[in-house]
């Protein structure tokens, strides 16, 4: 094998390697995220901490959806304080006005970014695809704690409030929900 071929070669093999990298980069990112609460990613915990102090930290909630989603989506409140450790229980709604099933997954994060690693959810609607049905309202429960060792961060210790985004999009309703649609539509699949 002349030079040139074992050039080419390598730059095949360094191209190759790149674009497995890049492959492996957006889940590797997520999984940093979410075990280190980066970029505000919020936690995932069985039960909240022993400890309860009384220090107290006002929580906000926000609510939005993407272009063409056509669900309404909101807080049920704008505002929740919370004493540190403490288990607290949020509601959010969502209504479809639409005349057919609508499945959504809802998207997280916390702000400011020092928070993502004490926001812990213990149970969440953010954990499963939701699917509305036509003119159906719900109140979907956010279960969740800040970790108190948020008062011993270099940055946590200053973090006075916290906001908890959704947002909603849509997405392919499950295969069992779009066969009845479609069979109730009087289609052939």
């Amino acid at each position: 094998m002349n030079s040139t071929n074992k050039t080419a070669a390598k730059l095949v093999g360094v191209a190759v390697l790149m674009a497995s990298l890049s492959f492996a980069a957006v889940p590797f990112y997520d999984w940093f995220c979410r075990v280190t609460g980066f970029g505000g990613t919020t936690l995932v915990a069985e039960e909240a901490p022993d400890q309860i102090l009384e220090q107290t930290i006002k929580i906000r909630f926000d609510a939005s959806t993407e272009v063409g989603m056509p669900w309404e989506f909101k807080p049920s409140q704008r505002t929740m304080t919370v004493r540190i450790g403490e288990t607290a229980l949020a509601f959010y709604e969502a209504y479809n006005p639409t005349s057919r099933p609508v499945a959504g997954t809802a998207s997280y994060n916390v702000t400011p970014d020092a928070a993502g690693g004490f926001f812990s959810k213990i149970a969440c609607f953010c954990f499963t695809e939701q699917v509305l049905q036509p003119g159906e309202r719900v109140e979907m429960p956010v279960s969740f704690f800040v970790d108190p060792e948020i008062v011993k961060d270099r940055e946590g210790k200053f973090v006075k409030e916290i906001t908890l985004s959704y947002t909603f999009y849509e997405t392919p309703l499950p295969e069992e929900q779009a066969a009845l649609t479609t069979a109730a539509d009087g289609k052939v699949n």
